[in-house]
């Protein structure tokens, strides 16, 4: 049985920025996110409060420093990594109010994208693929 890899799109500049994490971090959450691709849960993935099911953050320690990737599964058959960002605060454990609001404008500008391709898909006359 072949597993089918679902395609991963990078949102905003969460690519970009993505590749300003340090190299041991990028292997270890681009493996995470493979195994995403894949339909699996990697061990490092830790559901996203506050957006409801299917929205996920990987987590990294590095040298003292921690790093996040949040990605969402449940919009099409794809991944969605919405924001890459090292966590800054050395206090507390909450995600700065910035990051959650922009996790949650991409999030919702997927879903947007989606909604409307898929009305567009449902049109009469269109073919369905």
């Amino acid at each position: 049985m072949t597993t089918k890899r679902k395609p991963l799109y990078w949102e905003g500049s969460s690519k970009k920025d993505f590749k300003e994490f340090p190299v041991p971090v990028q292997k270890d959450m681009g493996v995470a996110l493979f195994v995403v691709q894949l339909g699996s849960t990697p061990d490092s993935a830790k559901l996203w409060k506050g957006l409801g099911s299917g929205v996920y953050e990987l987590v990294e320690d590095h040298r003292g420093d921690t790093f996040r990737a949040v990605y969402a599964v449940q919009i099409g058959d794809a991944v969605h990594v919405l924001h890459a960002f090292q966590k800054k605060s050395k206090s507390g454990i909450a995600t700065p109010k910035p990051d959650v609001d922009l996790i949650e404008k991409r999030l919702k500008a997927v879903q947007a994208r989606h909604e409307a391709s898929k009305a567009e898909a449902d049109k009469p006359g269109r073919r369905k693929q």
